[in-house]
This record gives structure tokens, sequence and C-alpha cells, in this order.
């Protein structure tokens, strides 16, 4: 965590969401003087811990170590290093907007390399996704119907149906989906896809 000021980062975000030292540290099931100690740099935490404090807020690793935004409302455009990576890190899923304050979906570039795979249990989760391949091919399940689709193909189902993605290629497989509701408001912790 060396070069990036941990505490003044965590008490920007504790007093932008109008939380005491003492209402946070009760959230967080921590002591008072563990979030004093964390702003003023005199005690490092340990990511376990840290993670443990930004769920009370809440607010995601990736959007912690992001830095500050400076008006998040008035931002319209992305650039490819800006997205937040909160993939496991072989599939990676870029997210477009994290810490918009209203976001009202997901919009994901997601990377799939050879073999990735969503896993064998099938996903379901409110809401409705879809999107499009722009490279490679992708063998997609939806509620038992099974279909491979390549560059320029899409897809768009109901996300309370048993759903996998799956690469079974020997090349990149490339999407750009949206879902809603936003299922990666908190950054990382999300039903969408499993790690």
């Amino acid at each position: 965590m060396s070069g990036f000021d941990v505490g003044a980062r965590l008490k920007q975000l504790r007093k932008l969401r109008d939380l005491s030292q003492r209402e946070l540290a009760k959230r967080a099931g921590v002591t008072n003087s563990t979030i004093s100690l964390i702003e003023q740099n005199n005690v490092s935490p340990s990511v376990s811990s840290l993670k443990k404090i930004l769920d009370a807020m809440p607010v995601s690793i990736s959007e912690f170590f992001a830095g500050e935004e400076t008006s998040p409302q008035e931002k319209f455009f992305y650039r490819a290093e800006e997205l937040t990576e909160i993939g496991d890190g072989n599939l990676s899923w870029r997210l477009v907007a994290a810490r918009h304050p209203s976001r009202g979906m997901s919009i994901i570039h997601e990377h799939y390399p050879p073999g990735a795979d969503t896993g064998e249990e099938m996903l379901e989760h409110e809401g409705e996704e879809g999107g499009v391949v722009i490279a490679g091919s992708i063998e997609l399940t939806v509620n038992g119907d099974t279909q491979c689709l390549h560059a320029g193909d899409a897809y768009y189902f109901d996300s309370r149906l048993p759903h996998r993605f799956r690469n079974p290629g020997d090349g990149d497989c490339v999407i750009v989906s949206a879902n809603t509701p936003p299922g990666f408001s908190e950054g990382g912790a999300s039903t969408h896809h499993r790690r």
C-alpha cells in the first residue's frame, strides 16, 4: 500500500457518506481508535480489516484504490485504463463508470481466455442482461438451451433463468455486455459471474 495515502482516502470516503468515526466503527465491528489510527496513518490495516471497514460504507477495494474522481456526476467518457477490473485474474470483467453515483446498469467489457468458464453451477439472479460478442466465440447456456455465439452475434435474456458462459475455443473471447439492475454496484461482489 506504499505510495497511497490510505488514511486520507478512508477519511475522504467516510466524510462523503456523512459518517462519524464512531458510526463507521460500529458498522464495521471495529473500535473507534482503529478508524482513527488508520486515518492518521499510524497503523497500516491488513487487506481483510480494510475490506471489513470498506464493506460497512459500502465501498469496493477497487473503488478505494482508484482514488478520487473529480465531479463524478459530470463524467461522460472513460478511457480503457479507467475501467475498473472486477474479474478474478483469469476471467477479466472491466466495469464502466464503477463510481458513477446513480448508475442504473452495469456495462462490462468481458474477456474470456480459452477454456474460461463461469462454473458448472448455473448462475441465477434478478434482472436482465444482454451482450454482443466482439471477438472469438462463447458457448452460452440459458435455461437448458445451449448456443455457440461468434463475433457479431448477441444475446439477451432474463437473468433469473439459469445460465452459464464458457469459452470452448482456442482463442480469446471478448464480449461487451450490460445488465440491470447493476449487480456490480459494490464492485467485485456480484452474482452475475461467479469466480
